[in-house]
């Protein structure tokens, strides 16, 4: 994987740490970043950049629940693209949709929002980067969609399931916040029931955020515009593969492009639609069996295939092993 797409500076960051008495200079320092960064114009930071700015926040900071700390500060008066584009929402349904389409003004993250059959389930992934995501990262985005919920409805909505890959210490103040203790497992998300996730926002307000809805898709459409369409491809296609819905017309659809359109423009950079699709299929499929304990099913489904003998015959093709002797492989060399 690399560390091409990058996404712009949250000018939001000098503000908080400053609110939370820290030097943000020495967070600056820390991080390797330079002193100016906040105030340059188009700065930008890269996945990896971003994970040792907030490491630094983090170790400046000196406060294990910085992650709560964060989303407790959160409120419909605190100004920020992602918070405000949420709390217009009528319900978090709707909330988590726009959280889904934007977050990407603020990291190089792709968000599933989406029904389950045990309730409404939200939850990140951390695009080309072969890092781990920061727990305490990690933490800070489960915190931030449980309390968007909350400051919605105004009621202490706790989450069914708050699921890690990594430990959230201290284990019992994370209780706490959430109503339910964290479990360990491949997602990092937050579900909730149904009837919570559809209760109404007081604080919806559409008529304001059709007004400030322009302004992030301009935004949206500068990244866009700036990383080669058939990255934008793969974006789209990392959303859409778990849900069946892969087609060229329908990832041309998300694209603003007619399908023939799409094909035209990929042509110049030499590859094409179904040449992108396997190789996002084969990175996503790597990734499953390497990174997490899935099952064969369940990558096959992840990936877009209806039955796993058709999902191992692709992998052959792709990769020249079976995906057992992959897992193996890893496993062993974990060993």
């Amino acid at each position: 994987m690399t560390d091409r797409k990058a996404v712009p500076v949250d000018r939001g960051w000098r503000l908080i740490m400053t609110d939370l008495g820290v030097d943000w200079r020495a967070v600056l320092r820390r991080a390797e970043q330079p002193d100016d960064l906040f105030s340059q114009e188009g700065a930008k930071l890269t996945a990896r950049e971003f994970f040792r700015l907030w490491q630094a926040f983090v170790h400046e900071e000196g406060d294990p629940m910085l992650p709560v700390k964060l989303a407790e500060a959160m409120s419909t008066e605190a100004f920020h693209p992602m918070v405000f584009a949420a709390l217009c929402s009528p319900n978090f349904v709707v909330a988590a949709g726009r959280i889904a389409h934007y977050k990407r003004l603020l990291a190089p993250v792709t968000v599933t929002a989406e029904e389950r059959h045990d309730g409404f389930f939200i939850g990140e992934r951390w695009d080309d980067v072969d890092d781990e995501m920061p727990p305490s990262l990690a933490a800070k985005e489960l915190a931030m969609h449980t309390q968007i919920v909350r400051i919605g409805t105004r009621q202490r909505i706790e989450p069914l399931r708050v699921e890690c890959p990594y430990p959230l210490e201290p284990a019992a103040k994370y209780q706490a916040f959430f109503g339910v203790a964290p479990i360990h497992g491949d997602n990092c998300g937050v579900t909730f029931r149904m009837t919570d996730a559809t209760t109404p926002f007081i604080t919806a307000n559409e008529s304001l955020w059709t007004t400030f809805e322009p302004e992030l898709k301009r935004s949206l459409s500068r990244i866009d515009r700036a990383m080669p369409l058939h990255e934008r491809v793969q974006s789209v296609l990392f959303e859409s593969l778990p849900s069946g819905e892969a087609s060229v017309d329908v990832v041309a659809r998300r694209l603003g492009l007619s399908p023939r359109t799409l094909q035209r423009r990929l042509k110049p950079e030499g590859i094409s639609f179904k040449q992108i699709v396997c190789a996002t299929r084969e990175k996503l499929a790597r990734h499953y069996l390497t990174k997490t304990d899935l099952g064969y099913k369940e990558i096959s489904f992840l990936i877009g295939f209806d039955e796993p003998s058709s999902f191992f015959r692709a992998f052959r093709e792709w990769t020249g092993v079976t995906p057992e002797s992959m897992r193996l492989s890893t496993d062993s060399g974990s060993t």
